[in-house]
């Protein structure tokens, strides 16, 4: 059984949309999507340097884009026949395009949305996130929160990021949970996913009123609870209240274990879920999307283990 996820914020690096756009049709695809959302997607993931692409009302579109485009280059969603699909964070947002909640465009505009309303909360208080590696995850979380700190993404396999203020992070820096090898401070702008974020929620639950779902096609993963969600209105509600809430991928990746997941693809620009599916679920054959390149391994991927 296929499983393909998409990735969240801080995947993303300068020029990394350049070879996809050399693929028939992108550029007029991306270049209607700009037109959509008020954003030159094309500028931002071929020229604009790593701080542009930080901006997190730029990164949430430019990630949701590169996902649709490079799962599209495999060919619609019926013949890659994925058994299941997910995304972490802004990702979710992604994977509700691939199980047909909404269509691309509509997923494009809701993600601008969602950048616009989560940049402005983060502009309130300066906050950010680190993932810490190694460690107890039950004494990490207790740690975390005797410094204030919320565990934001608990990803499974020895990682939990950590999300709070500036001040919060440096103590967390100096002070790190028993265990713990290392503290990495992650390519985001904000304290997303934690009660920093409540300005946004109200902010896309004004947008998510404009639009109309429909119930996912395959199995839809939620990073709330790692529950498989059946209805589009429910999805919808979900990708809404997630801003606020933390990520438990730890809990999809249980999820695709137990309907018996055999491979994994990760969406452009792949990587970090497929570092973390080597770590928890072994045995599961993982892929990257990071170029063009990859493209022939996938499809020989999705011909063996598809449903």
């Amino acid at each position: 059984m296929l499983v393909l996820v998409a990735p969240g914020q801080g995947a993303q690096t300068p020029g990394f949309l350049t070879p996809w756009l050399e693929l028939p049709g992108a550029a007029d695809r991306v270049a209607a999507w700009s037109d959509a959302i008020g954003l030159d997607l094309a500028h931002y993931g071929t020229q604009a340097d790593a701080d542009a692409i930080r901006d997190t009302s730029v990164a949430q579109p430019l990630l949701v884009a590169a996902g649709i485009l490079s799962a599209s280059a495999l060919g619609a969603i019926a013949d890659i026949a994925p058994g299941a699909v997910a995304g972490h964070s802004v990702g979710e947002i992604t994977a509700a395009s691939f199980a047909g909640v909404l269509d691309d465009t509509a997923a494009l505009i809701l993600v601008r949305k969602r950048g616009l309303a989560m940049a402005d909360a983060a502009a309130i208080t300066e906050t950010g996130m680190s993932a810490l590696l190694g460690g107890d995850p039950e004494v990490s979380v207790a740690h975390l929160e005797k410094l204030g700190l919320t565990p934001a993404n608990v990803n499974g396999a020895g990682q939990i990021v950590a999300a709070g203020t500036l001040e919060q992070l440096a103590a967390l820096n100096d002070d790190k949970p028993e265990g713990v090898r290392k503290v990495v401070p992650l390519k985001v702008a904000g304290a997303f996913h934690t009660h920093h974020m409540a300005p946004a929620v109200d902010a896309l639950a004004k947008a998510a009123a404009d639009l109309t779902p429909a119930d996912p096609t395959v199995t839809y993963v939620s990073n709330k609870d790692g529950r498989a969600v059946a209805t589009g209105a429910e999805v919808l509600e979900r990708l809404v209240g997630q801003v606020a809430n933390p990520v438990r991928w730890d809990l999809c990746m249980e999820t695709f274990k137990e309907l018996g997941a055999t491979a994994l693809i990760e969406v452009s620009p792949g990587g970090t879920l497929v570092g973390l599916a080597k770590r928890a679920l072994p045995g599961v054959t993982t892929l990257a999307l990071k170029t063009p390149d990859d493209l022939d391994a996938a499809r020989e991927l999705i011909a063996e283990h598809s449903a």
